[in-house]
């Protein structure tokens, strides 16, 4: 199994993507496993969130390269998590790259621990964060947005909270988390959800806008003879012939 569902406790619903041997890529099994999860615990009365979790010292790697999702299963993917009307909280403690950076971008709320560590490792395997812009550039401080997506440099748990990917980093991640959850047991599942449109309309007005350019220029590009190079040079352990 790629992902693991577990019963709620006091509302809330751990989701656990469960492929550390493939460092939790998002393959389109992964892609559609967890939005037929999300999807189901929308609609779950004994849900108040949902946690989005990991095993191993991935959180996700970024698509799978070898058997990636469709682009526009990965953009309803997104936009569920962004619509869905309980708060999604990411629990971060390990590596997180490309499209993992997605996930979090859509999320609520996010707390990264030590063990974090991110990358927008796009440009380095010649394509771009195309999908992924569109929960993550509402979110991001510009600047930061322009450094990291432009360059692909990694950054730790602390500078993903100064920078608005995450909502805080914590040396114990569970620490940080605990107020968050306790907070949201204690409010109104309807006032909840209202709350959440409030603060998740400008994400999913670039959605909107966005959604089929940027989803038809992830499919050129992955298309691409430099995608090609790239992937092959990932997945070779070597530099790509771009390089200097």
């Amino acid at each position: 199994m790629s992902l693991s569902v577990s019963s709620p406790e006091r509302g809330i619903t751990t989701v656990t993507l469960d492929a550390p041997e493939r460092r939790n890529a998002l393959s389109a099994a992964l892609v559609g496993a967890l939005a037929e999860a999300l999807h189901d615990l929308g609609e779950d009365p004994g849900t108040r969130a949902v946690l989005l979790a990991h095993t191993g010292t991935a959180f996700c790697s970024g698509a799978d390269l070898k058997e990636p999702p469709d682009p526009a299963a990965f953009v309803a993917l997104l936009r569920r998590i962004v619509e869905l009307p309980k708060p999604v909280l990411a629990r971060v403690d390990g590596h997180v790259r490309a499209g993992g950076l997605g996930l979090l971008g859509a999320c609520d709320l996010a707390v990264a621990g030590p063990g974090s560590s991110f990358a927008l490792t796009e440009v380095r395997v010649g394509v771009a964060p195309a999908v992924i812009s569109l929960p993550l550039l509402p979110r991001l401080d510009p600047g930061a947005a322009a450094r990291y997506c432009l360059t692909g440099e990694r950054f730790d748990g602390a500078e993903a909270a100064r920078i608005g990917l995450v909502t805080a980093y914590a040396p114990d991640v569970d620490a940080g988390l605990a107020p968050m959850l306790d907070g949201l047991r204690r409010a109104a599942p309807g006032a909840l959800a209202e709350t959440k449109k409030l603060l998740t309309a400008r994400v999913l007005d670039a959605f909107d806008d966005h959604s089929d350019a940027c989803t038809a220029l992830s499919a050129r590009l992955f298309g691409s003879t430099e995608a090609r190079d790239g992937t092959e040079a990932f997945l070779a352990r070597r530099e790509p012939p771009w390089v200097l």
